[in-house]
């Protein structure tokens, strides 16, 4: 069974994560944790109603917060009634990423499906920052679903390399899981600055080519290209989908995420993308 955490805001677009993730798994048997933290309220003196103290309000929030995930429970299994699918609700005093670290380590969460708004104006970061935080701090994989992006069948996965993961990565399975369950093709592009594969990398492609034998799948290399540009002009032309890609902390994955726009380019993928951690992550 996947244990599968969720959390949410209350937001439209929570919700749609919450969707696309329920929709996604429809066929596996599935443990969903809906997840909503909450953090203290600043109350100015002129701002007390009634003498409510801060624990009066502290209650009163909480109540309202249970009270509203149990109508996403609700919503969810009316909509969707499947019988794979049973949900947790929860909530917690505390920040939404510490919260998150506990509750994927003592429920042995398999990975989190969350909604990210993404980048909104020209200067703005590749995604939304609770996303970033909580791909940085958690040692599970992420799926993140933008706004508005209403469930579609990954057919079509791309899977940018610098070919710098780990063989031994336990949640490169989880790539393979979701081509076989959807059908996917798989597409693994490098982008390369005129710098040859060194032999290590040239072996990674090898493995991986081994690796997904059994899933459609397909290699491309892209010369002398921006990394965020290379990989928005794959999307475009290949109709992707689903993005994968893994949280190498040295280069590759903080140069994509953390780089700035530009120019009054906005860059920022409007697919949902899957982070898996590297293997130094994971082990940290």
């Amino acid at each position: 069974m996947k244990r599968i955490l969720l959390p949410t805001d209350f937001s439209e677009n929570a919700y749609n994560a919450i969707s696309y993730a329920v929709q996604l798994y429809k066929d596996i048997k599935c443990k969903f944790y809906i997840l909503h933290t909450y953090t203290p309220v600043s109350i100015s003196a002129g701002s007390m109603v009634d003498n409510y103290s801060s624990f009066d309000l502290q209650d009163i929030t909480k109540e309202t917060a249970e009270r509203k995930v149990k109508e996403i429970e609700d919503g969810l299994k009316t909509e969707f009634n499947n019988a794979n699918h049973t949900f947790i609700t929860m909530v917690s005093f505390n920040t939404l990423t510490s919260e998150m670290v506990e509750v994927v380590k003592k429920k042995e969460i398999n990975f989190v499906i969350m909604g990210t708004k993404g980048a909104t104006g020209a200067k703005e970061i590749f995604i939304g920052s609770n996303t970033m935080q909580t791909i940085k701090n958690l040692k599970c994989p992420v799926i993140a679903i933008p706004s508005g992006f209403k469930y579609e069948k990954p057919s079509e996965i791309l899977f940018p390399t610098d070919y710098e993961i780990h063989k031994a990565n336990k949640y490169l399975s989880l790539i393979k899981e979701l081509c076989k369950k959807n059908n996917s093709r798989l597409h693994v592009l490098n982008v390369s600055q005129d710098i040859p594969l060194k032999v290590k990398q040239e072996q990674t492609e090898t493995f991986l080519d081994d690796f997904f034998k059994e899933t459609a799948h397909l290699f491309h290399n892209t010369e002398n290209q921006d990394l965020v540009e290379a990989i928005v002009t794959f999307k475009k032309t290949h109709k992707i989908n689903f993005l994968i890609m893994v949280h190498n902390e040295h280069n590759f994955f903080e140069n994509l995420f953390f780089k700035p726009v530009v120019n009054q380019m906005v860059y920022h993928t409007n697919i949902p993308f899957l982070v898996i951690p590297s293997e130094d992550q994971i082990n940290q």
